[in-house]
């Protein structure tokens, strides 16, 4: 008897347990789901296409890289946060990124240090004419944009350049403002120069030797935006400029000498107002009415191309028309 009232004891704490069971699983079954969360909406994306290639990037990137010191002006001056770029001759005016505590060094201009900007991870990275042969192998890590600035048009490419950034960055009506004061005073000093009715030769001296650039070239803003004439029309357009001698100075006899002392921001020996003080300039009607007028090659050489840097570039234009 014991016996088999322990085998019913355990048929009922069997059938018990698989009610349970039963009774678990249907708890669980008839619990509601969570309800799935809302999927984010994905972030805008713009496309930009530049002389060589095409990239799209989701708008407002935060891990930025830059390699042209005016582009870096203007990001500057719309607060865009950069963490990475090349220290090297970092102008004075932008002078708080030359702090390796706060932003990273990415090698140089012309050689950027590959690895670490990879390790950096960036989401975009920019770049002009410097830097141009690295393209390829920068875009192998992160989205790069080439932007340069115009030769033939040096306003409407900083415009341009301005705007895009402006887009990507959702800094649209700072550009506006900033773009704006410029204008006004192009205009400005463009009226100036008209009534004056002068010429003009611009010359880089780099270290002794003498480079010239007319209207299509890095330094063609003095012709094509404000108006000077050229002293000399058949200047070959050349990235370095056309070597020139104090004789062709004197024979072009400019009624505006306009120089940029390369040796003032890569180093060298001879600086450009001891080039420029000889027998043979002393000739020239420019140098015999003072109007020998020393650009700042920080500005005009280094850092083109940014809002704090041209109307750097146009202050001092316009305090040559002012003395």
């Amino acid at each position: 008897m014991t016996k088999r009232k322990n085998i019913v004891l355990s048929s009922i704490l069997v059938t018990a347990a698989m009610v349970l069971s039963a009774c678990g699983s249907t708890a669980k079954a008839d619990t509601p789901e969570t309800e799935p969360s809302e999927t984010p909406a994905a972030a805008e994306e713009m496309t930009i296409s530049h002389e060589l290639g095409e990239v799209t990037l989701p708008k407002n990137p935060e891990n930025v890289i830059v390699f042209d010191y005016g582009l870096l002006d203007l990001m500057d001056n719309m607060d865009i946060q950069v963490a990475g770029l090349p220290m090297g001759n970092i102008p004075s005016f932008l002078e708080k990124y030359n702090d390796e505590d706060i932003y990273t060094n990415t090698g140089t201009l012309k050689e950027p240090d590959f690895e670490t900007i990879y390790e950096m991870e960036p989401d975009v990275i920019f770049i002009s004419g410097r830097t141009a042969a690295a393209y390829e192998e920068l875009s192998k890590i992160a989205p790069t944009v080439y932007l340069t600035v115009s030769n033939e048009d040096y306003m409407s490419s900083v415009e341009a350049n301005a705007k895009l950034i402006g887009e990507l960055f959702g800094k649209e009506q700072i550009v506006e403002e900033k773009l704006a004061g410029l204008s006004e005073k192009v205009d400005l000093l463009k009226s100036k120069v008209e009534e004056l009715d002068d010429n003009a030769l611009i010359i880089l001296a780099n270290d002794g030797a003498l480079s010239s650039y007319g209207s299509v070239s890095r330094f063609g803003i003095l012709h094509n935006t404000l108006g000077f004439k050229e002293a000399d029309t058949n200047i070959e357009g050349s990235t370095h400029g056309q070597s020139v001698t104090y004789e062709y100075i004197l024979e072009k006899n400019p009624d505006h000498l306009f120089v940029v002392d390369r040796a003032a921001v890569v180093g060298g020996e001879i600086d450009a107002s001891t080039s420029m003080e000889n027998d043979i300039i002393k000739e020239t009607e420019a140098y015999k009415e003072g109007r020998i007028h020393y650009l700042n090659a920080e500005v005009w050489y280094i850092t083109s191309g940014g809002f704090t840097g041209t109307e750097m570039m146009l202050e001092e234009v316009e305090a040559m028309l002012n003395k």
